[in-house]
């Protein structure tokens, strides 16, 4: 479940997600009052129970998430290409400061070369002599603050500038054929393409570093529960997406796409619990709770599984279906253990920008921004193995 959504929801659209918060609160009551049923007859204790710190969490994330499109793009306005009267000197600041980290690259290479007596680390490649001394040159540190200010500036910069030029409300005007209407055909169109919509980004922000740390925050929760499809991203500012508008392009109204957004984050809330098992046939077209405990799951067999929002058939359809087989286990590869909203919304972030700073050209800091979550496992696992090694040999000749 995400909460990506258009910049308005729609002309006097009435936003579903909201009307049914009293109704969240509702089935979250029921479904707590029957975990402490069966507790109370003796049932093992699990993952899908309340725990209060946890809950807590969760529903701070989905006050947040809530307030974010309110706040946000105020803040990011003065920036935004196109609308913003500072836009173009924040254009300005990150082509100067992808200047400086490449010259400054190619400074700190050479550098290392003569001080080491042999090639340096090509770009994007490890910065042993890094490690042999401790203390980075000072081209080295200009090209680690210069690669974060490029990246952080220019990213939001193109994430902003995009969510701006492809609102329904825009997209309707440029529309290709006439309308639809606003009869059952055309919501028919929107739900149905809403959601092959959504299963691409959905799959998208779990293959692409920067769009995992806005998604990042809802499968931060080792609990599965009602509660949990409220821990909601609060940075959808700083993604991009396959726009949802591309359905106003073919004639669906945009009201019609801010009912199917609706319809479609209602139907997903109800899949978080461990409540209900199976839903029996219906489960070979339509997504359950089972289809997504897959998706929330650690497990190295459900990892980037059954992305779908209603429908299960573009998993099945598309490669990425699993079902559910061996016990789930929820939260990430590595969990974070806090229940600080504030650290839930940031650490992807944090933990970016670090990877962005150690890098040593443009290269790996790409690969960091754009690549797959795994990928930067993987490169810090190699960087952290190629520095053992190479501090070793360093220590016996001490």
């Amino acid at each position: 479940m995400s909460r990506y959504r258009p910049s308005k929801p729609g002309t006097d659209a009435v936003d579903l997600t909201v009307v049914a918060v009293p109704a969240y609160f509702a089935a979250m009551g029921l479904e707590y009052w029957a975990q402490r049923r069966r507790l109370a007859r003796g049932g093992a204790p699990s993952a899908g129970d309340y725990e209060r710190r946890d809950t807590l969490a969760s529903l701070a994330m989905g006050n947040l998430s809530l307030l974010a499109p309110f706040v946000v793009p105020k803040l990011l306005r003065p920036i935004t290409p196109g609308r913003g009267k500072f836009a173009k000197a924040a254009v300005g600041v990150a082509v100067a400061a992808a200047a400086v980290t490449t010259v400054a690259d190619v400074v700190a290479r050479r550098s290392e070369r003569s001080s080491h007596g042999g090639p340096g680390p090509a770009d994007g490649a490890f910065d042993t002599g890094r490690t042999v001394t401790p203390a980075p040159s000072t081209a080295r540190r200009i090209a680690s603050a210069g690669g974060v200010a490029t990246v952080a500036v220019g990213g939001v910069a193109l994430t902003t500038a995009w969510a701006t030029a492809t609102t329904p409300e825009r997209l309707w005007e440029r529309r290709l054929v006439p309308s639809l209407g606003s009869g059952p055909t055309a919501l028919a169109a929107a739900l149905v393409g809403w959601d092959f919509i959504y299963y691409w980004n959905h799959r998208f922000m779990h293959t692409s570093r920067y769009m995992w740390a806005v998604h990042e925050v809802h499968h931060s929760s080792e609990r599965y529960n009602l509660s949990t499809a409220l821990r909601q991203p609060v940075a959808d500012a700083l993604g991009t997406m396959l726009p949802y508008g591309l359905l106003c392009l073919v004639g669906v109204p945009p009201r019609a796409v801010a009912t199917a957004r609706g319809v479609n984050l209602i139907y997903q809330f109800w899949i978080h619990t461990e409540a209900i098992d199976r839903i029996g046939r219906a489960e070979r077209t339509l997504n359950s709770p089972s289809h997504h405990r897959v998706h929330h799951g650690s497990n190295r067999q459900y990892l980037d599984r059954n992305h779908g929002g209603i429908l299960i058939v573009w998993d099945r359809m598309f490669g990425t279906f699993e079902p559910e087989e061996e016990r789930v286990v929820y939260g990430l590869t590595t969990n974070i253990d806090t229940f600080n909203p504030a650290r839930i919304a940031t650490h992807e972030y944090v933990d970016l920008a670090r990877d962005l700073a150690s890098s040593s050209g443009w290269g790996e800091r790409l690969s960091y921004v754009f690549r797959g979550p795994g990928w930067s496992l993987r490169r810090r696992a190699e960087r952290r193995a190629v520095a053992s090694a190479t501090i070793a040999p360093a220590e016996s000749a001490a």
